[in-house]
């Protein structure tokens, strides 16, 4: 039994909520920041209150995990609208998402907008993309009107993928991926949340938009653009599957935890993350961010392979 507290705060009761999970997280975050200086309100949940980001026109809920039914369903009462960006990765994530969504609708939420998976489906290569789609069947079977954002993989993975040693490695041949900015999906997913909340506009309802990067790359131009930016070379190590799992071995991860790490690669080399979709600028009305601008925005995100004497 969950006792906390349902929301309290500033939200203008007689205005639509939208309810943003992950409010403390890159996509949520980014999310609840621009609903707030668009004025709308907003109920942020998150894992960690303490990370919550103190916005105008916005409540934080009491802690409520996606499995905990319960919990959720207090955290979601009175919310219009869902912003659901997906639980991290486990064993149980499916479960976990359609408790959440069972919790959404019972409490009369009328919209869920789904931050999903490039290329989501039963039999996909990456592994954690097929969670994507066993919750979005899910969704599409409740009774609610939906928009899934299937994003690419983040621009910020790059040069996190890439080790101290500068090298790029992984089981991705000469695959290509058109990954996205954080930046590109929130401002994506704001478009399509205040196209109902300001105007009760339906058009995205139904619908899937892959939010990619504008332009597919190989992991080998990936590392050359590394190195124009970091000044240093930086090279790509085609992997094997065996080569890829026992490079990993050393973090003593979970084997499904590894199996979603190597088997993102070989979504790549399997054409899986090729896509490149006008979505982002479409909904944005800006172009979406390329890899090179991503690098010279983001110093930070490479800050690890830049020589030190």
């Amino acid at each position: 039994m969950n006792n906390n507290p349902p929301p309290t705060g500033p939200e203008n009761p007689g205005a639509p909520i939208v309810a943003v999970t992950g409010a403390g997280g890159a996509v949520g975050g980014r999310v609840a920041r621009r609903l707030a200086r668009a004025g709308v309100p907003v109920r942020l949940l998150g894992r960690d209150p303490s990370r919550l980001p103190e916005l105008p026109g916005a409540v934080a809920a009491p802690p409520a995990p996606y499995g905990d039914g319960e919990a959720m369903r207090r955290a979601l009462a009175g919310a219009h609208t869902l912003f659901l960006v997906s639980a991290h990765e486990s064993p149980y994530r499916v479960r976990e998402h359609t408790t959440a969504v069972d919790a959404a609708v019972a409490v009369g939420v009328e919209r869920i907008v789904y931050v999903s998976f490039l290329g989501a489906a039963p039999n996909a290569t990456f592994t954690f993309a097929r969670d994507h789609w066993h919750t979005e069947a899910h969704i599409r079977a409740a009774d609610v009107r939906h928009t899934f954002l299937r994003d690419s993989l983040y621009l910020a993975g790059i040069p996190a993928m890439t080790g101290a040693d500068g090298v790029l490695r992984g089981p991705a041949g000469d695959g290509r991926v058109a990954a996205v900015a954080h930046d590109d999906i929130a401002d994506a997913a704001v478009a399509v949340l205040l196209a109902d909340t300001e105007s009760d506009d339906t058009r995205h309802d139904g619908i899937t938009y892959d939010l990619t990067g504008p332009k597919a790359f190989t992991l080998a131009e990936a590392a050359e653009e590394l190195g124009r930016v970091t000044g240093r070379t930086v090279t790509y190590l085609p992997e094997t599957r065996e080569e890829a799992y026992a490079s990993r071995a050393q973090y003593g991860a979970e084997d499904w935890e590894v199996a979603g790490w190597v088997t993102s690669y070989e979504a790549i080399a399997t054409g899986e993350m090729a896509t490149v979709s006008e979505a982002v600028p479409d909904l944005t009305g800006h172009p979406a961010t390329s890899l090179a601008a991503f690098l010279r925005e983001h110093p930070d995100s490479y800050r690890h392979l830049l020589k030190t004497d």
